[in-house]
């Protein structure tokens, strides 16, 4: 018996297990894997820090700055703008809006012009937080149209980087999402955590008390104040339950159907130089299979041993074929960005992540972290926007609404 069992140890229920903890509410969590973090987790592999898929932390998330001590993690920064492969020639664009020196070089290496610039400003001036969100509600692609962005922009710049951001190709998201995300990355930086992205999951675990989360125990059923393992062990709760696992278990366990998914897939490759800078390198010909690349030991040294390199090759859902073959195409296609020496590079891994996220088109952002039913409360990130601040305003959101009925049931 506890006072409230959370299922899943991912960072909605970490969150909100820790929180809970931290108002004198006894908390056990149980976690099918082997490891805390859910998708956010980080892996040793030959001296490399690899991710579960290519991920990153943005610093103006309201939610991390209020859940995290970010100065505890290590922050390091990739640098504003982007390299952009388009039309046979790399060209760098810096953020305009932070460094208006920038502009002269991107508006003469072809991309864009003043009218973006403006642009970008009056987005950034309607940009508003979700729970705010009043203009009308269209699809991401459609947003960018309607702020006049030109061809080469939107086609060039934005759509690589957002296609990154939501694994969307189509761009078939809430505007009003899109509109969040710029303003956070506006006004923060895009970072990861020194020992890997899998270090914001260990400092949320490091804030419960020793033996309260339990790994490799999956959850077949879940009653009221109670839930069944597959081990055949029966849990109960006093207060509550609450559901934060992955989307499809999440969704199963609560009788509900499961949004659409959203795959991504990574190629980590070593080699004894880097190809690039601190900034994001995106496909602007759309020609894929990778459609950004990140030297992660350039933004971050300690992924890589020293003197090797550290590359992220990252591809929007899940390309057909075997490993063999996407290396393959993943290399020919590099191979005109960087060279020939792209085909001495190592391949460390290659994660392909079925549900990285789940479809955010228009009108789906509503739903919410909830009761259930007596006893059961509905979290994790597929209750909110997927990102890493949905998923820890999730985990708040559930143990804000377990404390409230903690609080009235002594009264």
């Amino acid at each position: 018996m506890a006072d409230v069992i959370v299922i899943g140890a991912g960072l909605a229920g970490l969150n909100c297990a820790a929180l809970l903890r931290e108002h004198g509410i006894d908390v056990e969590v149980v976690e099918a894997s082997d490891g805390v973090g859910g998708r956010v987790r980080t892996d040793h592999v030959d001296g490399f820090l690899l991710d579960r898929g290519f991920q990153v932390l943005f610093d103006g998330y309201p939610e991390a700055k209020r859940a995290l001590d970010l100065d505890a993690l290590d922050l390091k920064a990739f640098q504003p703008g982007a390299d952009i492969w388009w039309d046979g020639r790399m060209r760098t664009i810096g953020h305009p809006l932070r460094d208006p020196r920038s502009v002269p070089q991107a508006l003469k290496a072809g991309i864009g012009g003043p009218g973006d610039v403006k642009a970008a400003a009056t987005w950034l001036r309607q940009a508003k937080p979700l729970a705010t969100a009043t203009a009308p509600e269209t699809t991401a692609d459609q947003r960018l149209r309607d702020l006049g962005f030109s061809d080469a922009v939107r086609e060039r710049l934005l759509r690589p980087l957002y296609r990154g951001v939501f694994l969307d190709p189509d761009l078939n998201v809430s505007s009003h999402l899109i509109d969040q995300v710029f303003s956070q990355m506006a006004s923060g930086r895009t970072v990861v955590p020194a020992r890997g992205m899998g270090a914001i999951a260990e400092q949320l675990a490091a804030r419960l008390a020793g033996g309260s989360i339990h790994l490799n125990e999956r959850v077949t059923k879940v009653g009221e104040g109670s839930v069944e393992l597959a081990s055949g062990t029966t849990l109960h709760a006093e207060h509550a339950v609450v559901i934060a696992a992955g989307t499809v278990d999440a969704c199963a366990l609560a009788g509900i159907p499961a949004p659409d998914a959203r795959s991504s897939t990574c190629l980590w490759y070593a080699a004894a130089s880097s190809p690039a800078g601190k900034r994001i390198v995106l496909d602007g010909d759309g020609t894929g299979p990778v459609n950004n690349v990140a030297v992660m030991s350039e933004v971050a040294p300690s992924y890589a041993p020293a003197g090797q390199s550290l590359i992220a090759a990252s591809c929007v859902g899940l390309p057909a074929g075997d490993d063999a073959a996407l290396d393959a195409a993943a290399r020919t296609q590099l191979t005109t960005w960087f060279g020939s020496r792209v085909h001495t590079w190592d391949l460390l891994r290659i994660d392909r992540i079925e549900w990285a996220q789940h479809a955010q088109p228009p009108g789906s952002l509503s739903s919410g972290v909830r009761w259930l039913r007596d006893k059961v409360v509905l979290s994790g990130d597929g209750t909110e926007n997927a990102s890493i601040d949905g998923a820890l305003r999730a985990g708040r959101r559930a143990a804000d609404l377990v404390i409230a009925a903690t609080v009235a049931a002594k009264v």
